[in-house]
């Protein structure tokens, strides 16, 4: 049987935000009001609209745990969205998918982690995920209607492009003044380890700085993660470089 393993934390976000809506009354109040029948609609109509469409027979929801193993590696991780807002039923989606659908939370580790995890210890899974992040993660994936597998070299290629580039959007910022431009020429030539460190070097920055950013770019893989006791492995280069 074939499994369609799913990013649980962006259907519950993108439900509970599309579920909101504002209502002018008058005099210049405004408020929001959400529906839980609303949100409940919205994550089953995309999770089955996902199930219907891959070549699957089931499906695995993974959802993020409230804690962080990467704001141990480096507290500013996703510190940027403290102030944000998050939508007002995103508790109730959660509780909905664990309630309705075989959901799976590691203690520790984000959505993409388990999808990772999941993905590379089970070859009859297919990811889904519309984070860029899950590229790095060799596996069969659900993309734009039909089924990629992404090779161990392409993953590869992919979690060394990551940590050169940063993510803005998860507050870690990759070596200083490389675009993805610049990454995919320096790492056309190969994208190993030393290749990535000369570029944080040539920036005046430490190797110690560029493992930083690898291990907050890199999504866990098979033999990465304890699941009994909740110990990560972290990401260590595969060479010693000079």
């Amino acid at each position: 049987m074939t499994l369609l393993l799913i990013d649980g934390d962006i259907i519950a976000y993108k439900a509970a935000m599309s579920a909101e809506t504002p209502v002018n009354w008058g005099d210049g109040h405004w408020t929001l009001h959400c529906f839980e029948d609303d949100v409940a609609i919205r994550i089953s109509d995309q999770i089955t609209k996902l199930t219907d469409e891959a070549p699957v027979q089931d499906c695995i929801i993974a959802l993020s745990d409230k804690d962080n193993y990467r704001k141990k590696v480096a507290p500013y991780y996703k510190a940027n969205r403290k102030k944000t807002r998050k939508p007002m039923l995103l508790p109730y989606a959660r509780e909905y998918m664990m309630a309705k659908y075989n959901t799976i939370i590691y203690r520790g580790l984000e959505a993409d982690d388990v999808l990772g995890i999941l993905g590379t210890s089970n070859p009859d899974t297919i990811i889904w995920s519309e984070d860029k992040d899950l590229l790095t993660v060799p596996a069969r994936h659900w993309l734009n209607g039909e089924v990629v597998t992404i090779t161990e070299e392409e993953a590869n290629y992919n979690f060394a492009y990551q940590t050169l580039v940063g993510d803005s959007t998860d507050n870690y910022s990759g070596c200083p003044a490389i675009g993805p431009k610049t990454a995919n020429k320096l790492l056309s030539s190969g994208c190993g380890w030393n290749t990535v460190v000369a570029a944080f070097k040539a920036k005046g920055l430490s190797e110690e700085l560029a493992l930083e950013n690898a291990r907050l770019a890199r999504i866990l893989r098979s033999g990465e993660y304890d699941t009994d006791t909740g110990e990560v492995k972290l990401w260590q280069p595969p060479l010693v470089s000079h």
